[in-house]
């Protein structure tokens, strides 16, 4: 069944959107911190911790996780700190 969406392999990074975990008190400074980045296609790469293992069997009521996606969890308040950077289209 083809999707109505999926990954660009094309696409590069374009910019961050948010602080970095480390501006916002959540990760010290290195390779290793989660980031939001916007794809120059207009989608958007999270860079996180995987919680598929500890989260994927208590996902909410109509809430699935096709074989190829995984739960990603972030700080809080990094993502908070994104809003204004996205724009509503």
């Amino acid at each position: 069944m083809d999707r109505p969406w999926d990954v660009d392999p094309s696409a590069t990074f374009e910019r961050r959107l948010g602080k970095t975990a480390a501006e916002v008190g959540a990760s010290r400074v290195g390779k290793d911190c989660p980031e939001f980045w916007e794809l120059d296609n207009g989608d958007v790469a999270v860079i996180g911790r995987d919680a598929t293992g500890v989260l994927g069997d208590r996902l909410p009521e109509g809430v699935g996780i096709a074989p190829d996606e995984r739960i990603v969890v972030v700080p809080g308040a990094q993502f908070r700190s994104t809003m204004p950077d996205v724009t509503q289209e």
